[in-house]
């Protein structure tokens, strides 16, 4: 939809909501666009500011009303937003001339409704409605007498939908800018709007008044500090300070020549790929599109995902939770067999105990049994799962006949998959063994969703899917339940 067929969208609001109190954020909404964008584009196309036309309106249909003899003026002013009978007598004056009693059908001026008649063909259809799509914030909406507490699950309440719905949009908007017949040399300036004013800005302005709201409710007590570090991320990429190193040439271009987006090869690199409505997809190719739905996911995690946790620790609970990074070390274990029955795992674990324990010089820092999982660098519905039973033990260890290794480094290095990244979450359970390895209800097991959960909370990278991998640790011994984890992040 083009600029024009968005005003006549946004006058009608107008025109609906006359007698109740009109946002204007709300009304730039209607013509997918920031609140000053639209303010400005609003004043050029039809000579007036949003405000001088929502009051020539109210004072127009003010004076009909008081045509009227059971109408009093107390209660034209109410109906039409003006706090006092005295207010609005005033601004009646000066519109109309002569005072609210006066008021004559002969003697009153009478501002009609804009139409605006010219329109502009194009195929922005599905762009317009994607943009309506994000599940943006009401928060100008949230009650001020509710408690500190109240107001804030407002905001997770938005979160954890937003977290539901805003996948798939993102997915949507990769889609457009993928689609070579939405980027024509006459649709390029109305594109620009779309994703430049109608998603970056927009989503710039929903940060600001996030972070405005949740720093007056953090001296109560119930902000997750967290979610500022996610904002400021958040707002670094939308200005185009991107911390992707690969794509921070063309992304910084982007911001200042938009001309650039002629080139599908750009395009590609901005779309990146589709990541499913879950973000759990493998992609081929990370773009800037990527980069936001990952930013707008952190915002919301960090949100709802400290209530969530709670929620989740039934018959259980975390009793230690801490970041390490080790020093470079070698996995050396027995491969799991995916049709191994539990006396059969139990059995191929002990042996992988005995051997491991026998070489005493290689042990490291952290010598526990422990169950290690990976996807060789995919992604979790694409790539095979692969499980170990085995230790972490010093770099360079002998590797013994018939058993496997994989080798850990505390950075970075070199493509998807082994060396994997030394760093990671360590969660430390007790309670009830069977409540922290329940599935239903869980994305894996309750251990693994509950420490995942507690890294997305605290606005921390889980490095998936390149370098991602977790563990079960044996605290006890192999013979014993697994009440620890181990979980890849990137500090």
């Amino acid at each position: 939809m083009n600029w024009i067929q968005c005003l006549t969208e946004a006058i009608r609001y107008i025109e609906k909501h006359l007698t109740v109190a009109i946002n204007v954020d709300e009304v730039s909404n209607k013509a997918y666009s920031s609140s000053s964008h639209f303010q400005l584009v609003f004043h050029l196309v039809t000579g007036i500011t949003v405000g001088e036309y929502i009051r020539n309106r109210r004072l127009s249909m003010a004076a009909y009303d008081l045509l009227h003899p059971d109408c009093r003026i107390i209660d034209v002013a109410m109906r039409y937003q003006y706090d006092t009978q005295e207010s609005f007598s005033k601004a009646f004056t000066r519109f109309h001339g002569v005072s609210p009693s006066k008021a004559r059908r002969n003697n009153i001026r009478f501002f009609h409704p804009l139409s605006i008649d010219i329109t502009i063909q194009g195929g922005f259809e599905m762009s317009r409605k994607l943009i309506d799509e994000f599940y943006w914030s009401n928060i100008s909406e949230t009650a001020n007498e509710k408690t500190g507490a109240e107001r804030y699950k407002d905001i997770t309440a938005w979160a954890l939908k937003a977290r539901g719905k805003n996948p798939s949009v993102f997915d949507a908007l990769t889609e457009w800018i993928l689609d070579d017949t939405q980027w024509t040399d006459a649709k390029l300036a109305e594109n620009e709007q779309i994703l430049m004013q109608g998603v970056l800005a927009r989503f710039k302005e929903q940060n600001a008044k996030l972070r405005s709201y949740l720093q007056e409710l953090e001296p109560s007590g119930v902000v997750n500090a967290a979610v500022f570090k996610a904002l400021d991320r958040f707002d670094e990429e939308l200005c185009g300070e991107t911390h992707n190193e690969y794509l921070r040439e063309t992304i910084a271009k982007l911001h200042t020549d938009f001309t650039i987006m002629r080139e599908r090869g750009v395009r590609e690199l901005i779309a990146g790929d589709k990541t499913g409505p879950a973000g759990t997809d493998t992609i081929n190719i990370f773009g800037y599109i990527n980069i936001l739905e990952g930013c707008d996911s952190g915002v919301q995690w960090a949100l709802f995902m400290p209530d969530m946790v709670k929620q989740q620790q039934q018959g259980f609970q975390v009793e230690e939770f801490e970041y390490r990074t080790f020093p470079a070390m070698r996995f050396v274990g027995l491969t799991f067999i995916h049709d191994m029955d539990d006396a059969a795992c139990e059995a191929r674990h002990g042996d992988a105990s005995r051997t491991l324990d026998a070489m005493t010089e290689y042990k490291s820092d952290f010598d526990y049994d422990l169950f290690f999982m990976h996807h060789n660098g995919g992604g979790v519905d694409t790539s095979p799962w692969c499980g170990f039973f085995g230790r972490f033990m010093k770099a360079g260890t002998p590797v013994p006949e018939g058993y496997v290794s994989f080798d850990f480094v505390p950075q970075r290095t070199g493509e998807a998959g082994p060396p994997f990244i030394s760093q990671a979450a360590f969660a430390v359970f007790t309670g009830d063994a069977e409540a922290m390895h329940k599935r239903e209800g869980f994305d894996s097991d309750a251990m693994y969703d509950v420490t995942r959960n507690i890294i997305l909370g605290q606005g921390m990278n889980i490095p998936y899917p390149d370098k991602y991998w977790t563990a079960e640790i044996h605290l006890d011994g192999h013979d014993k339940p697994s009440t620890g984890y181990l979980f890849s992040v990137e500090m």
